[in-house]
């Protein structure tokens, strides 16, 4: 049943957006508090950080990018040296960097990453300049058919790869798979670990538009405008496999189906939960832990 509709106009206020964005927002006000009423300051909602200066915009990337591989290792999204994550970089946005293969998620620091140019060939970065070449080839294709991605995340986590053996895309059973309702795909090739520049491109061209992909028999695969959305969609995506193998096992076991959010309503929640911006801001406490608890040691 799509959400009911009304005729009443919410008072709003303008708010400033921080760091450096040149929008603004409008929030609504609590009900029945008039704008004469409301506080003068005004109210700030965390956004993105914008740069004028690419190289540093270059390390602050960087930065996140180490920072997400701390995060997969917490969640335990390591299997052996598989996995990778990559952000393009502002100064060469033909280029890419990565983490250095067989170096643990857990250990990685921004000093560690490497950078990769579009013919696979590490230009610059830390002591260990292996490259993983299946993060090359599916991540150096998405990033040539996708200027808008700017970070992509892989890695073969116990659900994720689970319900990648069963030839289908999510159901929308629950609010938080609505952020990927029509905005994922199943990529249905397996061909052993991606060695080949055609299986490359053959995963970024089903992933189209789109901000995620199952890739069959192997794993989870999202993209994002920020390394923070890319990583929240893996996080968040693995957790809805989990979700839909637990309800579809419970509902099977009573001979029943689960219950589907109709098709408006999914679309109406997607606007809420699925936008890039409600990507990053999800993001976000697990950015905000993983600094507290390495005390920001991935920065060195």
């Amino acid at each position: 049943m799509a959400p009911p509709q009304t005729t009443f106009q919410e008072p709003t206020m303008e708010v400033s957006i921080p760091n450096g964005s040149d929008g603004s927002v409008k929030l609504p006000l609590e009900p029945g508090l008039s704008q004469a009423k409301a506080k003068p300051e005004a109210m700030s909602f965390p956004s993105p950080p914008t740069f004028e200066d690419k190289y540093k915009e270059r390390e602050y990337l960087k930065g996140r990018l180490a920072a997400a591989f701390r995060i997969f290792g917490k969640y335990g999204y390591d299997e052996g040296v598989a996995g990778h994550i990559t952000v393009r970089d502002p100064v060469q946005p033909d280029t890419f960097w990565v983490n250095p293969f067989g170096v643990a998620f857990s250990l990685i620091k921004k000093s560690d990453l490497i950078q990769v140019d579009h013919d696979g060939k590490v230009i610059a970065g830390g002591p260990v300049r292996l490259l993983n070449t299946a993060a090359f080839m599916i991540h150096g294709a998405i990033h040539k058919a996708r200027p808008d991605v700017t970070a992509a995340a892989h890695s073969h986590t116990i659900y994720g790869r689970a319900f990648c053996t069963l030839g289908r895309t999510l159901d929308t059973i629950t609010q938080d798979s609505c952020a990927f309702h029509n905005d994922h795909v199943l990529y249905n090739s397996f061909n052993g670990v991606v060695l080949a520049e055609e299986e490359g491109k053959n995963i970024a061209e089903c992933l189209g538009n789109k901000k995620a992909a199952l890739l069959i028999n192997h794993g989870l695969l999202t993209v994002g405008k920020t390394v923070e959305e890319a990583v929240f969609w893996f996080v968040s995506m693995d957790k809805c496999c989990q979700a839909q193998l637990a309800a579809d096992a419970a509902a099977g076991g009573r001979g029943e189906k689960t219950v589907k959010i109709d098709e408006e309503d999914a679309a109406f929640t997607y606007k809420t939960v699925g936008t890039p911006r409600a990507g990053w801001f999800s993001a976000k406490p697990l950015f905000d832990v993983i600094h507290k608890e390495t005390n920001g040691e991935y920065l060195e």
